[in-house]
């Protein structure tokens, strides 16, 4: 576990430096500058949000980036807004999380047996992610599975989903993503050196406030991943 702690905490380091892509910075810094009313008085972090949870993680959860008031504000994963509040709530009601809330990086919150990472690590404008920019973060996710090896990964939507399944792909471990169509409850049994992927829609408000996903729905996914890692 402290090789484990060690290296991702160096990759981490190599993430939050990142300039790769211009638009990104620019919109993640331009945020930070301006802010929200409600969080005038915050200091952004206004830079790439790494990965956060346990190093000895079997479980994977890949959302899609921060958001442009929550993690670019906080400098943690899905901390500070509404999809952070439904994702780590769930986590906490299946065991992951040894609380059900996330609000700012040292609010005491710890992650059991799981690791949140995002495919995108910079907020981008409208949470769309140009695919060049999906391309260049690649690298950041290979080398988290290199170092976890994770037996199983949980995407947070169809991008997350896709993400992964084209680490595999460029690995030649699987021929096309076509074959691993995504749906919430979703689940792949891929190659053995690929984990089990498990897919869910994303926590955004846009599904949650709409009933499009439920806490329900995501305890029965989250089950079924804890009973796959029991085996």
């Amino acid at each position: 576990m402290a090789k484990k702690s060690a290296l991702l905490g160096t990759l981490n380091e190599e993430i939050v430096v990142c300039r790769k892509c211009p638009r990104l910075v620019e919109y993640r810094e331009e945020v930070a500058r301006e802010k929200r009313r409600a969080f005038r008085d915050w200091t952004y972090w206004g830079k790439p949000v790494p990965g956060f949870g346990d190093p000895s993680a079997e479980l994977l959860i890949l959302g899609l980036a921060p958001a442009a008031h929550g993690g670019n504000r906080t400098g943690r994963v899905f901390t500070g807004d509404r999809s952070g509040d439904f994702l780590y709530a769930a986590l906490y009601k299946a065991g992951f999380a040894n609380q059900p809330t996330s609000v700012r990086r040292d609010d005491g919150l710890q992650l059991q047996n799981a690791y949140v990472a995002a495919t995108i690590r910079c907020a981008p404008p409208a949470n769309k992610p140009l695919p060049s920019e999906i391309s260049s973060c690649r690298s950041y996710l290979v080398r988290e599975m290199e170092i976890l090896q994770p037996r199983a990964v949980l995407a947070l939507g169809k991008i997350a989903w896709d993400a992964y399944l084209e680490v595999l792909k460029q690995r030649g471990l699987i021929l096309s993503r076509a074959a691993f169509p995504f749906a919430h409850g979703a689940e792949a049994e891929l190659p053995s050196e690929g984990a089990r992927l498990f897919g869910v829609y994303h926590p955004s408000q846009q599904n949650t406030q709409t009933g499009r996903v439920t806490s329900a729905m995501y305890g029965q996914v989250l089950g079924r991943i804890q009973r796959f890692l029991a085996k």
